[in-house]
């Protein structure tokens, strides 16, 4: 599965909606991030690392290195 794929799988299955964690990390982070722009990010998969982790963040979820066995 693609990043876009599973980034709006979890964002669902947390319960929230695009807007609002649009309308969460402008909050959190001071910034002024539209909808368009978040789902363009989304769709293009340009989005940097700590913005993902911001996003999971918002939705109660966190990256895990983890070294294979």
């Amino acid at each position: 599965m693609a990043l876009k794929d599973d980034l709006k799988a979890a964002i669902v299955k947390s319960g929230f909606t695009m807007t609002q964690v649009v309308e969460q990390l402008n909050a959190k982070y001071g910034r002024d991030i539209s909808i368009q722009n978040f789902s363009a990010k989304l769709r293009r998969e340009s989005l940097k690392y700590t913005e993902v982790e911001e996003i999971l963040d918002i939705i109660g979820y966190s990256i895990v290195w983890e070294k294979n066995k």
